[in-house]
């Protein structure tokens, strides 16, 4: 698996996840301030697509996984 698969799959985890724990009809609901995670990892998207730099991408690049679609 490569270090692109890896960043989009942590991504939609974290926020679906925060997804199920911001919104009140979820059955996971704990707060409201769970969707400003999911603004974060949104934000965080936005800004590697316009600057091709991701910190979890180059972390995981240091850690030996290969890089690549």
């Amino acid at each position: 698996m490569t270090t692109w698969r890896i960043v989009r799959i942590v991504a939609g985890t974290f926020i679906l996840l925060s997804l199920a724990l911001g919104i009140p009809g979820s059955p996971l609901f704990l707060s409201p301030w769970w969707l400003a995670f999911t603004a974060f990892v949104g934000a965080n998207l936005l800004q590697s697509g316009f600057t091709r730099c991701c910190l979890t991408e180059q972390l995981l690049r240091k850690a030996g996984i290969e890089p690549g679609c």
